[in-house]
């Protein structure tokens, strides 16, 4: 296949419809696919948003009349009105109107610009509308692939026929895990993420000095925080001392805005640079704005000119345009492959300019997303980038960036709602701008809080502008300090935690963050619009509001049925109500099932991103759970007898030498059970 091809998507001949103009295509029992054709002809290319179409094993039968076409599958009845193509699905004994429904959450491009759910200025002005999500209250949601660009499996793309119809009906019911799962059978996967895009990432706005950030990173070493992503805002590359004479697009950003040559005042080698970040034990990221393309200052300018046909001593501009194959195939190639092989893991493509391209309908930011992470996963390598988010299917292309929020409780209130409501359309790696990213007034209590709702997302990136009050945890007094500390040793222990969900989203489409109605069919779970089950065994209600007097704030926590455990202070709860709580500054509402385990690293106060030693957290009752490691995976159970809780452990052939402290929270730990030949010292296991 060619090197941004993609494959047909077909669906088997018996699988379809076809009556005049409209086909109806079983995906499976619970997705109908609806296409009117203008030429008679039917579109079995993927699309921007379809990548797969013939997979499951619906059988269905269809009758028709005049004015209708009825598909019934085991599941569902779709109700198909010739004229309109308006759908009804009958599901468990009742009718719903596909395009009357309330849709549950879905996503936005960005937070750029915004305090709480409005956007205070820029081209998204206006109140979050929340889109694409493909659940709903009723049970039954659509998405429209009628625009989407054609996928040729030479890599280029192709528009729609004017006219044509193409949508497809999801009719999963409140099935929601099963349904992501068929949502991402339909569009594609979530890519595994490496472990270091996991822990804690350091990223500022700011121009640093090649030794001032390494000075920086050891700081945070001495201090025992660990990071793992050190990312490289704008600044690395020419913004200063771009010539006069050089033109620019970008009417508000200013010339250097677009950059590709290292700024050798801040940067005087930049390969050592590389090289002392790696030694740290350090990822890096580095940022992108390529609206202006290649000019002709730029390093890189005069293989990029002759690569595209412009002369070099014309100082023709060679324009970024990602619909053209030359430029992209030399973009990567000539400007961005040598940087990675000199140190750099994976980008920041911050694009802001807008929408429109050189097609018709053609979004930028989704061609930047779908070339540059099939070229990061090129040859085996990490397919990872770090971008806002460009519709349905955008999970496919992870990382989310959500953008410059205004430093506020406002902001803070917002973010934990968002993030739930983006697994109902498969967008589940979200990063923000944790501690928020412009017009900070060094409140520590709010920069805590938000630290500590880091923690407990997907992606915990430390970032703020180039104002004073940056994210170092010392810049906020000694109480933020120590606790932020904390908190940011927590989030690195729980990296065995954090890739095990990686595994499960991209394996089985089980997201790490999940809205509380996913597992329970309930008022009180559709009310919790704030809290959420952070992987498979904790409960998450981040606290988003200032303390009173009495320097505790007041979190309302639904808890479902069953018991479960303060994971600070093991204190346990019974389910099935509400509870309402108290909290302090030095933690927030987590909270782990009965028979839940935690597998942690022992130690959290380094950049270590190795498996061998573990510290898991066995809490009273029965259940099992398998974490995943590249080394190789592990099985461990808890039991329950009188004298006390018995914990099996079970590691793959090829899994690696580990050792294993186990604690059980909640009742005394009887026996550990292993595979012959492990040695145990009190309640530690060498395997």
């Amino acid at each position: 296949m060619e090197r941004f091809g993609t494959a047909l998507a077909p669906i088997a001949e018996q699988k379809t419809y076809i009556s005049g103009p409209i086909r109806l295509s079983v995906i499976t029992d619970r997705i109908l696919r609806v296409e009117r054709s203008v030429k008679g002809v039917f579109e079995d290319r993927a699309t921007q948003k379809i990548m797969h179409r013939d997979f499951g094993d619906a059988s269905f039968t269809v009758s028709e009349d005049q004015e209708h076409i009825e598909v019934q599958t085991s599941e569902r009845v779709f109700h198909v009105k010739k004229d309109t193509l308006a759908v009804e699905v009958k599901l468990q004994g009742y009718w719903v109107d596909a395009s009357e429904v309330h849709l549950l959450g879905g996503t936005f491009r960005t937070l750029d610009n915004a305090l709480g759910d409005r956007i205070l200025f820029g081209e998204n002005k206006g109140r979050v509308e929340l889109s694409d999500s493909i659940f709903s209250l009723e049970g039954v949601a659509t998405i429209d692939d009628s625009a989407s660009y054609l996928l040729g499996e030479d890599g280029t793309l192709s528009p729609r026929q004017e006219g044509v119809a193409d949508f497809y009906v999801l009719a999963f019911g409140k099935d929601y895990l099963a349904g992501l799962r068929e949502f991402y059978e339909l569009t594609g996967f979530t890519p595994l993420l490496p472990k270091y895009a996991l822990g804690n990432w350091w990223s500022r706005y700011y121009a640093y000095r090649q030794q001032e950030y390494i000075d920086l990173m050891d700081k945070f070493a001495d201090k025992q925080i660990p990071l793992t992503v050190a990312t490289i805002d704008m600044d690395w590359h020419l913004v200063k001392n771009v010539p006069k004479d050089a033109t620019s697009n970008s009417k508000f950003w200013g010339k250097g805005w677009t950059g590709y040559t290292f700024d050798e005042t801040l940067f005087p080698d930049y390969c050592q640079f590389f090289r002392d970040l790696k030694d740290r034990g350090l990822a890096i990221t580095m940022n992108l704005h390529p609206h202006d393309g290649i000019r002709y200052f730029e390093k890189q300018y005069d293989q990029m000119a002759e690569a595209n046909g412009i002369d070099p001593a014309s100082k023709t501009p060679v324009a970024f345009d990602f619909t053209d194959r030359t430029f992209i195939d030399s973009y990567f190639d000539l400007v961005l492959h040598p940087y990675e092989e000199e140190g750099v893991d994976f980008w920041w493509i911050d694009w802001q300019q807008g929408r429109k391209s050189n097609k018709k309908g053609l979004d930028p930011l989704w061609l930047l997303n779908h070339y540059h992470t099939l070229d990061a996963g090129r040859d085996g390598r990490t397919a990872m980038i770090l971008s806002r988010y460009s519709g349905t299917g955008s999970h496919r292309y992870p990382l989310g960036f959500s953008g410059d929020t205004i430093v506020r409780w406002k902001s803070l209130a917002y973010q934990p709602s968002f993030t739930i409501m983006s697994s109902n359309t498969g967008y589940s790696w979200w990063s923000h701008d944790i501690g928020g990213h412009m017009f900070s007034k060094g409140d520590p209590e709010i920069y805590t809080r938000w630290v500590q709702l880091g923690v407990f997302s997907p992606i915990n990136r430390l970032h703020s502008t180039r104002d004073k009050w940056s994210k170092e945890p010392w810049l906020y007094g000694e109480e933020a300090e120590e606790i932020v500390t904390r908190f940011l040793q927590l989030r690195h222990r729980l990296l065995p935690y954090l890739y095990t969900a990686n595994v499960l989203t991209a394996t089985q489409g089980m997201p790490l963050i999940m809205p509380m109605y996913y597992l329970h069919d309930c008022r009180e779970a559709y009310e919790a619009v704030n809290q959420y089950y952070f992987g498979t065994e904790m409960i998450v209600a981040p606290v988003i509001s200032k303390r009173d007097k009495q320097g505790v704030a007041d979190v309302e926590v639904w808890l479902p049925q069953g018991t479960w455990t303060d994971f600070f202070t093991g204190e346990c709860f019974e389910g099935d109500r509400k509870l309402q709580l108290q909290v302090p500054l030095d933690r927030i509402p987590v909270f782990v099932k009965s028979g839940g385990i935690i597998p942690m690293l022992s130690c959290g106060t380094t950049n270590n991103q190795s498996f061998e030693r573990l510290e898991v957290r066995c809490y009273a009752g029965e259940g099992t759970y398998r974490m995943e490691d590249e080394q190789g995976g592990i099985t461990f159970a808890i039991g329950m007898t009188e004298e006390g809780a018995v914990v099996s452990i079970t590691p793959d052939a090829d899994s690696v030498t580990r050792e294993i402290k186990v604690t059980v929270v909640g009742a005394p730990l009887k026996e550990i059970r292993t595979i012959d030949g492990a040695r145990m010292e009190k309640d530690s296991v060498f395997l």
